[in-house]
């Protein structure tokens, strides 16, 4: 497992990898979705999770999926540089 820093992507890493270690490490470009590491029941908890790594709040009435689908995804939607 990576050591978290706060503000980056590594949180959101972590919390995948926690949840399916046998699929670590979870590639920058792999879909989330697509490849069932994220499914409906824990998309909340994602979110959430995304919200407090990256300090920002979500509303997921106005968000693209697509945000979600990678890792890469991600850090350029709410992980701005």
């Amino acid at each position: 497992m990576t050591s978290t820093a706060p503000g980056t992507i590594d949180a959101v890493r972590d919390w995948i990898v926690g949840k399916h270690p046998e699929r670590s490490p979870v590639d920058q470009h792999i879909d989330l979705i697509e490849n069932r590491l994220i499914d409906s029941l824990s998309f909340v908890e994602f979110v959430f999770v995304i919200e407090k790594a990256s300090g920002t709040s979500i509303d997921v009435d106005t968000v693209d999926i697509d945000d979600f689908r990678t890792l890469s995804a991600i850090e350029k939607a709410f992980f701005p540089a």
